[in-house]
């Protein structure tokens, strides 16, 4: 039965083979990955996932030293000691998520076809209705129609398609 647990460094080699898995580059929707982050050795992935975590933290209102800081909730989809991949759901409404949505997900390519990012959705959407969200922006590229099937049947409705740095994007909207 699948899981969705916060980052941790307990499974730093089995995230690290679903990493391998995708090939080369950082686009894996979920992670939170940035260019700057080491996450070979255990010392830069743990240092990666502390910043996770501390991107997790609910917002102190009275904190007003972060500029340009997102909020996000990452949650990585596992099942015993195998990560088939991650969600995040980025709070508010700033440029970045106006872009590229509110959730962003990714399952590695051996575990896709399992119905595990429309769970994964499912339970994100839960977390977003504790957070007292009332919509949703959802965006994937116009040549993933899996992913189109995954926000349509959680909800989603088709807005339009934007141009984005990594091309055409289709946005949908999803009402909690």
């Amino acid at each position: 039965m699948p899981e969705l647990i916060a980052p941790t460094t307990h499974l730093h080699l089995a995230w690290l083979e679903a990493h391998h898995e995708w090939g080369p580059g950082l686009h894996e929707d979920g992670f939170g990955l940035a260019p700057s982050d080491e996450v070979d050795s255990p010392d830069g992935f743990a240092t990666w996932v502390a910043r996770l975590a501390e991107e997790s933290e609910p917002a102190n209102p009275t904190d007003t030293g972060q500029a340009g800081r997102m909020r996000c909730l990452y949650r990585w989809i596992v099942e015993g000691d195998r990560v088939h991949g991650g969600i995040t759901l980025r709070h508010g409404l700033d440029d970045y998520v106006t872009r590229f949505g509110h959730i962003g997900y990714g399952i590695r390519p051996s575990s896709r076809r399992r119905g595990l990012a429309g769970w994964a959705l499912g339970r994100m959407l839960d977390e977003a209705r504790a957070l007292d969200l009332d919509r949703l922006l959802i965006v994937c590229a116009v040549d993933n129609p899996a992913s189109v099937r995954t926000i349509e049947h959680n909800g989603g409705v088709f807005e339009g398609v934007r141009d984005t740095e990594y091309g055409p994007a289709q946005r949908y909207w999803i009402e909690l």
